[in-house]
């Protein structure tokens, strides 16, 4: 459980800065925290998936796409990039390597470990507990996540959204690797095992 008195201490930018399947596997675990005039809702990560930049076919920024909605992406890692799915879902993914790899995570679920009544509110009330946050769409719901975030320093706690450490550990039999969702259209790379699930 998150104390909003005593926070556990931030990622820093030396966290992101590394290959996208290391930040993807070690972000497992890991507090993302929404902090806005509403309140603070800490979500603990148990599912994302590594996009891996120019030479992946499922990627955004596939060889070498560069739009004003990827932009986040060719930038400093550490950052949020933010898209809707069929112009109504939000979609939070952490940017990681650097400047001019535009490569990273999507966060794709996890549980609600502080602030469950805000993110029961702005999800619904008939929500069970555990379907909170257990998709990308819902995740952001629940935290008031949108592209209005696109570009967040994950890395400031004045940005409202940063990913925080308070120490939990996870051990390799607790994860799976399993290919990612919704890629079919990305040939050989839609069955590579990028998707990190804890058990």
């Amino acid at each position: 459980m998150v104390d909003a008195m005593r926070l556990p201490p931030l990622l820093a930018r030396g966290f992101y800065q590394r290959p996208t399947e290391v930040v993807a596997r070690e972000l497992l675990g890991k507090l993302l925290v929404r902090e806005d005039p509403q309140g603070t809702v800490a979500v603990r990560l148990t599912e994302v998936e590594a996009y891996l930049g120019v030479d992946d076919a499922a990627c955004h920024t596939f060889g070498g796409r560069r739009t004003a909605r990827t932009e986040t992406m060719w930038g400093e890692a550490g950052h949020a990039y933010v898209y809707l799915v069929y112009g109504l879902h939000s979609c939070l993914n952490v940017v990681t390597v650097g400047r001019g790899r535009p490569e990273a995570v999507l966060i794709r679920g996890g549980m609600v470990e502080h602030g469950l009544e805000l993110a029961r509110a702005r999800r619904g009330a008939g929500v069970r507990e555990r379907a909170l946050a257990d998709g990308p769409g819902k995740l952001c719901q629940a935290l008031a996540v949108s592209r209005a975030d696109d570009s967040a320093d994950l890395c400031d706690r004045a940005s409202g959204l940063v990913i925080r450490d308070d120490g939990l550990r996870v051990g390799e039999r607790s994860v799976r690797r399993l290919p990612r969702v919704g890629v079919a259209y990305a040939g050989a790379a839609a069955a590579w095992p990028l998707r990190f699930v804890l058990s």
